[in-house]
């Protein structure tokens, strides 16, 4: 499963590109071209829930549709990247800033990041996202407390706050893949 140093640093610029053009674009989907058909991408969002998107059509549509509603104004700088060539793995931090508007932007603090597995044809295999979900819950407070929340990221809250199931999120501990 190994892969060159070279191609796995080739691919990380690949996809720190692509990133930054999801964000300009305010569209994410378009990331989906870097999984492979039966990928895995999960992340833990706090003491009751994970999320677990599984193969290439959820992650677009859930992963980078569904869950990117309403952060079209955010960014997601990477800091620093680590390269693992003997497992094909990378581990991405990076920050999550908001563009608020006014024009000055708002930071969640604490560590974030992204870890990936790739496979032979340099396709994620799986990804796990982390992040501190106690201060990107005070930053959405803060967000709804100034108005500077995307009216479909308050319709997203709205939805989950009544309860309503959202794709994708399972029990704790109960998603249908690891978390680990």
């Amino acid at each position: 499963m190994a892969s060159t140093r070279a191609a796995l640093d080739d691919w990380v610029q690949r996809w720190l590109q692509a990133n930054a053009d999801a964000e300009k674009a305010g569209d994410w989907k378009p990331l989906a071209d870097f999984y492979a058909d039966d990928a895995t991408y999960g992340w833990n969002i706090g003491p009751k829930e994970d999320v677990m998107c599984i193969g290439k059509d959820e992650i677009r549509d859930i992963a980078l549709g569904l869950e990117m509603e309403g952060l079209e104004n955010w960014v997601y700088e990477y800091q620093k990247v680590l390269v693992d060539e003997q497992q094909s793995e990378i581990v991405g931090f990076w920050k999550q800033i908001v563009n608020k508007g006014d024009g000055s932007r708002d930071e969640i603090y604490g560590i974030g990041g992204s870890w990936f597995r790739l496979d032979d044809q340099l396709l994620i295999e799986w990804q796990r996202d982390f992040f501190d979900f106690g201060h990107v819950a005070h930053m959405f407070g803060q967000l709804i407390s100034s108005g500077d929340l995307t009216p479909t990221m308050q319709k997203r809250i709205e939805r989950s706050v009544a309860g309503e199931k959202l794709p994708g999120y399972y029990p704790l501990g109960q998603s249908p893949v690891p978390i680990w």
